[in-house]
């Protein structure tokens, strides 16, 4: 396996993978979010889809084993391991500059949804819809009345979480912007994320 890809800290990239690549994103300081999306190879149509794999999983939470599906119910990738006390949220949407708007920041100010499309335009792809993204790493817990709140990660420097595509797709990692709220840590720094890919079991 070569080195890792780097998907530079508030920026995104698209990766090409094939049914049984394994793809393994690692935080290497620890508190940085992985929004992530994955469309079909031969339909952009069909998307990984979070409110079909809650239904799929009967969990709002994603942790190894759990098999996420597209917006046809089709099974798209599988976590096969993760080093993080688990948890990653599907509940809230990806970044975008109406949130960013909300909360103050410039109107250039990176986002998850800019780094979709740019990460697909890249890549030679285009979709005119943004689905919700799967955000790895990120802390969202619910309460018993069904608030949620807005953590720093719970992973450590060097946590990764390992998916086994089960389709031919095009994954998207954004780095996620987020730098005023606590999503990506106390110090609300961005960071870099590492990617690995590798065709069958091992590494």
């Amino acid at each position: 396996m070569s080195n890792p890809s780097v998907v530079k800290a508030s920026h995104g990239r698209a990766f090409a993978l094939k049914a049984g690549d394994h793809v393994r994103i690692t935080t290497p300081a620890g508190t940085q979010v992985s929004d992530t999306w994955a469309f079909a190879a031969d339909d952009l149509q069909e998307h990984l889809s979070m409110d079909h794999t809650r239904s799929v999983n009967s969990n709002i939470f994603v942790d190894r084993g759990t098999r996420l599906v597209s917006n046809h119910r089709r099974l798209m990738m599988t976590v096969v391991e993760d080093t993080t006390p688990g948890r990653h949220d599907t509940l809230l949407c990806p970044c975008n500059s109406a949130i960013y708007r909300e909360l103050g920041a410039p109107e250039d100010h990176r986002s998850c949804t800019g780094n979709l499309h740019d990460a697909l335009e890249e890549a030679g792809l285009k979709v005119p819809f943004t689905p919700a993204s799967l955000n790895l790493f990120m802390n969202v817990p619910v309460a018993p009345d069904g608030s949620v709140d807005r953590l720093p990660p719970r992973s450590a420097a060097g946590d990764h979480v390992v998916l086994r595509a089960e389709m031919d797709l095009t994954l998207v990692i954004s780095a996620c912007p987020q730098d005023i709220t606590p999503i990506n840590g106390d110090a609300r720094t961005p960071t870099d994320l590492h990617v690995d890919i590798w065709s069958g079991d091992a590494p």
